[in-house]
């Protein structure tokens, strides 16, 4: 579980995240949503609804927001290091990866995921949460994290799109047409949707990972401020995430 004051630091620096890497009206457009709108759900949201998934626990959703954030940056450099061209801007990466998920905090009014009451859930399936029937009408997660961006007249770039569409590469059955294609037409264009699916399930391994070794009652994850990156990475990550 994360502390109290692990979940404020780590909001605190998401919107110094979000101050740093963004300018003009799509600022304050995000700024609309993670410091007004959604800033309780933002704070408190878990990442999925098992404890086994990945931070299921109140903060888990930045906790790993802010992982795939900090993973993409180390993976886009990993691939320009072994010779792929960058065809894609760092604002683009950002903004993918602070937003794939956007759709785990529902509606304005409703929740997309809510404390599971039944005990038994909770003691024999480690099911901490679960959906919100409420919460209509159904879409994906990555079809509802694009249409809040839209009600807040965010614009997305076709690169940023796909990003936030495809994040969850070939483990969604509805991105085969765009990872598995004999037809050089309708191949990617941009490698950011690769690099967003490995930052994320890279992010998700080492969530899962963690809890796993630490046993569900002992797990208390490293603050995102204290995980070690590779010597190399350091300025880059300083760069987008400040000192």
């Amino acid at each position: 579980m994360l502390q109290a004051e692990q979940i404020v630091q780590n909001y605190e620096d998401f919107i110094t995240l979000i101050n740093k890497n963004f300018s003009g009206n799509r600022l304050k457009k995000l700024l609309k949503i993670y410091e007004e709108d959604f800033k309780d759900r933002v704070l408190y949201a878990p990442a999925s609804n098992r404890s086994f998934f990945h931070s299921a626990f109140p903060g888990g959703y930045l906790y790993h927001v802010l992982n795939v954030t900090r993973n993409a940056i180390m993976v886009s450099n990993l691939w320009t290091e072994l010779g792929q061209r960058k065809d894609y801007t760092d604002e683009e990466l950002i903004f993918s990866a602070i937003n794939h998920d956007l759709g785990k905090l529902g509606t304005i009014d409703q929740p997309y995921y809510l404390d599971e009451d039944n005990k038994w859930q909770r003691d024999n399936r480690g099911q901490m949460y679960k959906f919100n029937e409420n919460l209509e009408p159904y879409m994906t997660v990555e079809d509802r994290s694009l249409y809040t961006l839209q009600q807040y007249g965010i614009e997305v770039t076709p690169t940023e799109y796909l990003s936030i569409k495809l994040h969850d590469g070939l483990y969604h059955e509805g991105n085969k047409d765009y990872y598995i294609s004999f037809s050089e037409i309708k191949q990617l264009k941009t490698n950011l949707p690769y690099i967003l699916h490995q930052a994320d399930l890279i992010s998700t391994r080492i969530e899962w990972g963690d809890w796993k070794e630490l046993g569900n009652k002992n797990y208390s994850p490293t603050p995102i401020r204290k995980k070690a990156v590779p010597k190399k990475y350091e300025d880059k990550l300083k760069q987008i995430f400040g000192d």
